[in-house]
């Protein structure tokens, strides 16, 4: 029983953008306490990273746009949940577009995520009296700066909203404003998780994101392509880790909403492509190109409220890590 509501056996989860990197992992832990609902567009993910979890009772996808409307008694195929007794009791909003070589055919969707879905999500939390967590990013502080380079939660973000890629950055900067406005307004227990980096098996191939596409190249003997000089530095964190939490952001108590999330050590992009030149035998070297929009240098994020409040610390390593990803990157390369 929650306040008033009673819950049959397992509370209900609602993940958005739940067949993306991120929100597929988290679905696949959240299992392993609740009823999943997996709501997806795919617009930007793959239907394959769910596609273990589809057999499991306690787990339901829905190919919904969350910029529209949103009223669970539309969907039958929730009965099964008790949604109109049960209600839902957790909220994770991870939906938005973050692809580096396609960022400019999704703009508008990443103004939609960072706006009209965080209303309709919102709406949606006010109205079973959910608990919220919105997945938003270390591009809210700005880009590092030689005086600055560890962001803590305090620190104000210098953003350029009118740039190529304002809908991302400023639109997460609203999107932070709407979950702390329906905090203040509705007294809701949401919450804003600041994401920093994050890499593991899962990420979409051969879409500009350095790591899968370091491997790739990497197995196939070609150049290791570095976007941008070779200070190109930033914090990886492991998506275990990560997962891990947002599940402890989510179970936190309501006066504690705002934490940064990701890996405190700074690596050089140049050192992990040679690492992983090592790590799978290839004879590929390194080569330099223009930067891309989507990816600009990121700072390191200060962990000590998230140490300190949720009991969390990053525990995988580089190389633990990058060994899980080349696995499934070696499984699933056939695919592309």
């Amino acid at each position: 029983m929650i306040g008033d509501i009673p819950i049959f056996e397992k509370k209900n989860v609602l993940v958005t953008g739940g067949a993306g990197f991120l929100g597929s992992h988290l679905c696949e832990r959240l299992l392993k306490e609740a009823k999943v609902i997996c709501m997806d567009d795919l617009s930007n993910s793959n239907i394959k990273n769910i596609d273990h979890l589809l057999q499991y009772p306690d787990f339901e996808f829905i190919k919904y746009d969350v910029n529209q409307p949103l009223d669970f008694d539309n969907f039958d195929e929730l009965d099964k949940f008790k949604i109109k007794f049960q209600g839902i009791q957790e909220i994770y909003h991870l939906a938005c577009p973050t692809s580096p070589k396609n960022f400019e055919n999704l703009k508008l969707n990443s103004l939609w995520a960072n706006s009209r879905a965080m209303i309709n999500t919102l709406d949606l939390a006010v109205k079973y009296r959910a608990k919220y967590v919105f997945g938003s990013s270390s591009v809210v502080y700005g880009p590092p700066r030689e005086d600055r380079k560890i962001f803590k939660e305090d620190d104000e973000g210098i953003v350029n909203h009118l740039s190529p890629r304002g809908c991302y950055d400023e639109g997460k900067r609203f999107a932070e404003t709407c979950v702390e406005t329906y905090r203040q307004v509705y007294g809701l227990d949401a919450k804003i998780a600041r994401i920093f980096s994050t890499y593991g098996p899962r990420m979409k191939l051969r879409d500009g994101l350095l790591i899968p596409d370091f491997i790739l190249d990497a197995l196939d003997g070609q150049d290791l392509v570095i976007y941008g000089n070779g200070d190109m530095n930033q914090s990886l964190c492991f998506i275990t880790d990560m997962v891990d939490g947002l599940v402890r952001l989510m179970r936190s108590e309501p006066e504690f909403h705002l934490v940064n999330l990701g890996h405190d050590q700074i690596y050089s992009m140049a050192a992990v492509a040679e690492k992983i030149i090592k790590m799978t035998n290839s004879t590929s070297k390194i080569r330099y190109e223009a930067p891309l929009v989507f990816l600009t240098p990121k700072g390191v994020p200060d962990l000590i409220r998230a140490k300190e409040n949720l009991d969390w610390i990053p525990l995988i390593n580089l190389e633990d890590g990058l060994n899980k990803t080349i696995d499934y990157t070696i499984a699933n390369k056939e695919m592309l």
